[in-house]
């Protein structure tokens, strides 16, 4: 924290009326619904990298999510479904890539069949529309995939999700809004009565009557530098991906998708045909050494002392060990690799498989080591947090972003 002078009038001090830090899909919706919401409200962005969308909303799967997985009642699921209807029609209007593809959520164990049965029943309470299908009907979809039953879900699609942030981006900018890259934050003040300062590592100082952190990866730790405690702390970890070989990739038509165990934290491998029409398989989840930790070679000391020091991160590591290690082994095999992908794709072989860019998943962990699974959006005088925006954040990053700018609006001096 630091101590910015006070010697203006603070009727006329303020740069702007909300800052909003991080670049991504949230921070940039966020930014655009402020804009619609509150027409002559000042917005600015502070985005640390050279451009925006370089972490999260540019590194995933690209996948536009129906909501099917999703407790009833959870934020997740009330925008999920709320969101990817918006996020189509927003793609059809901006002229951004985008396909309805349907999903398939293939059982391939008896054990499953249950599990399958349940998330089809949750589907429907969640109100998407979901067909049950048996072995014969699975190849209608996926001539290569097999399993002894599945879900199809309609609603599922793919987008370019870079492409929506710098449409959101290009309309924020358009409403007066500015967005300003290589900015990183390095420290904020706030007092009552009085807004927020925030400094940049090139020593700029500005001030705004509402700060909304949307920092991703690196949200507990501006939280902190606001002074206040966030009750969680960001543990990452690294999706690792590969794809089909281009001659290969016709052995996916779509989206196909394992069934999720409870008792896990991870959907497991899934096999999603990108919107350039490249086939990724993953994502494999292992622990990441650094925020941005893309590879097993980026490691950044700090950051990895303080997972090793956290609590939580260990209660989490003694509560999924067993599934930690099939992550692990995955990660160091490309044959283990394999065998979790056959399991839906007979076909493939472990000479289809190419390396694919990783991305890393900014986990929100709660003291006692439980995984926050829901968005997690906390208040502060003059501030809102965004400390889990967990997927599907993109596909419902336009009311999400509605719902955080409504809650800044309210905190203004």
């Amino acid at each position: 924290m630091f101590r910015e002078s006070t010697a203006s009038s603070p009727s006329t001090a303020y740069d702007c009326d909300v800052l909003v830090i991080g670049g991504g899909i949230v921070g940039l919706s966020t930014a655009y619904a402020l804009t619609r919401a509150a027409p002559g409200t000042r917005v600015v962005v502070l985005e640390k990298e050279p451009q925006t969308a370089q972490h999260q909303t540019g590194r995933n799967s690209g996948v536009i999510h129906s909501g099917i997985y999703y407790r009833p009642g959870s934020l997740k699921a009330r925008f999920a479904a709320q969101g990817a209807t918006e996020l189509v029609k927003f793609c059809v209007e901006h002229d951004i890539p985008h396909e309805l593809t349907g999903k398939l959520i293939v059982a391939t164990e008896r054990a499953e069949l249950p599990r399958l049965h349940a998330l089809a029943q949750r589907g429907r309470e969640n109100g998407i529309p979901v067909r049950e299908l048996g072995p014969a009907q699975i190849t209608e979809h996926e001539p290569h995939v097999r399993g002894l039953a599945a879900l199809h879900v309609g609603t599922t699609g793919i987008c370019d999700f870079s492409a929506v942030t710098a449409a959101l981006a290009r309309l924020a900018r358009s409403a007066g809004a500015s967005v300003r890259c290589g900015a990183r934050v390095t420290a904020i003040d706030r007092r009552p009565g009085r807004g927020v300062a925030v400094r940049t590592a090139d020593g700029t100082v500005l001030r705004a009557r509402a700060l909304v952190n949307c920092a991703g990866l690196h949200c507990d730790q501006v939280a902190r530098l606001a002074g206040d405690e966030p009750g969680m702390r960001i543990v990452p970890f690294r999706g690792e991906y590969y794809e089909l070989a281009p001659d290969r990739a016709h052995l996916v038509s779509g989206l196909v998708y394992p069934v999720p165990d409870p008792a896990f934290p991870f959907l497991g491998v899934h096999l999603t045909r990108g919107i350039d029409g490249s086939v990724h398989l993953g994502p494999n989840a292992v622990p990441a050494l650094a925020r941005e930790g893309y590879d097993w070679r980026a490691v950044r000391p700090g950051e990895l002392a303080g997972t090793l020091a956290y609590r939580g991160a260990w209660q989490v590591a003694r509560r999924h060990w067993r599934y930690g290690m099939g992550e692990l082994r995955r990660s160091l095999s490309r044959e283990a690799f394999t065998a979790a992908v056959r399991r839906m794709l007979p076909e493939a072989t472990a000479a289809d498989l190419r390396p694919a860019p990783a991305g890393v998943r900014a986990q929100a962990v709660l003291p006692d080591g439980t995984l926050a699974d829901d968005f997690l959006i906390a208040e502060a005088p003059h501030t809102v947090h965004v400390l889990n925006a967990p997927s599907p954040a993109a596909t419902a990053a336009l009311p999400i972003g509605r719902e955080i700018a409504e809650r800044a609006l309210r905190t203004l001096p």
